[in-house]
């Protein structure tokens, strides 16, 4: 009898623990869903220049007053929008990421404001073998003749940088910014302002270009003269050794003894002879010289 109640209590306790579980789980399913709000995600990868269609978009639940600012929460106001940055599956939709609303697909919706799109040829060596990918920025050198040397003998080519700090958009006929592995294309497109185009077209027709690749975060624009052949083929004068001055060899200095010289002292007077005559006076005596 006593095991008896003792089974019934544990299962009564049992039963009531799990009730209690479900109970709970049930509450915080119910606050998660009545706390936050649905976030338009990424539902595969969106490539860079894409448009976006309702495929490509899922909502998920976010909690309430954590959203990042320019979440969507109506996946209708993503339609036809294009992405101007690649978005991967999971990523959260931002306003920053998209081209403005009406932008077509394609290259020209990522195209900045006020900025043009201009492509150039290139080769293996000039596209920094490969390395200058979308998303880069590079320097433009074109190696050219100056102005008036054709009116004389002397070769006067010049290699020099005329634009500095250019935006990669595009290498053949790819957008794509995820990649780092170097790819060698015939063509590069890049982004410059209408004045940029401008010498950038003029550079092309004259000479020859090279794309120089340079660091992601540098914008420290340098101005340089230009390297001419002169410059690069300056021959310095040797330097000039002070002449060394003539070594006289003097004949050995015969040692000369020499006689002493005779004393000047003065020699001793000699006196003349004097008489001399002793007194006695008492007890006394003295002597007198005449």
């Amino acid at each position: 009898m006593k095991n008896t109640r003792s089974v019934v209590m544990l299962v009564v306790a049992l039963l009531a623990g799990l009730a209690a579980v479900l109970l709970a789980a049930r509450w915080i399913h119910e606050k998660g869903q009545t706390g936050g709000d649905k976030v338009a995600v990424a539902s595969v990868d969106i490539q860079f220049g894409a448009r976006i269609t309702p495929e490509m978009i899922q909502m998920v639940s976010w909690p309430a007053g954590n959203e990042p600012v320019g979440v969507f929460k109506d996946p209708k106001n993503l339609e036809a929008r294009v992405a101007k940055t690649s978005i991967t599956r999971g990523e959260v939709v931002l306003e920053g990421k998209l081209a403005p609303q009406g932008t077509k697909g394609g290259l020209s919706a990522v195209v900045g404001e006020g900025k043009r799109a201009i492509t150039v040829r290139v080769n293996d060596v000039i596209g920094v073998a490969g390395f200058a990918l979308p998303g880069n920025f590079v320097d433009i050198m074109v190696n050219t003749m100056e102005e008036g040397s054709k009116s004389n003998d002397k070769d006067r080519s010049i290699s020099k940088i005329v634009l500095e700090h250019i935006l990669v958009l595009a290498v053949a006929q790819e957008a794509g910014r995820d990649e780092t592995k170097p790819k060698v294309v015939n063509a590069v497109t890049l982004e410059v302002t209408p004045e940029q185009a401008e010498k950038l077209d003029l550079a092309r027709s004259v000479g020859t270009l090279s794309l120089v690749l340079r660091n992601q975060i540098d914008q420290v624009a340098l101005q340089t003269s230009g390297a001419t052949k002169e410059s690069l083929l300056t021959v310095y004068p040797p330097k000039e050794v002070a002449p060394t001055a003539p070594v006289i060899v003097q004949p050995p200095v015969k040692a000369v003894v020499r006689k002493p010289l005779p004393s000047t002292a003065p020699k001793p007077v000699a006196q003349a002879s004097r008489d001399c005559v002793e007194i006695i006076r008492g007890t006394s005596r003295s002597v007198e010289c005449f």
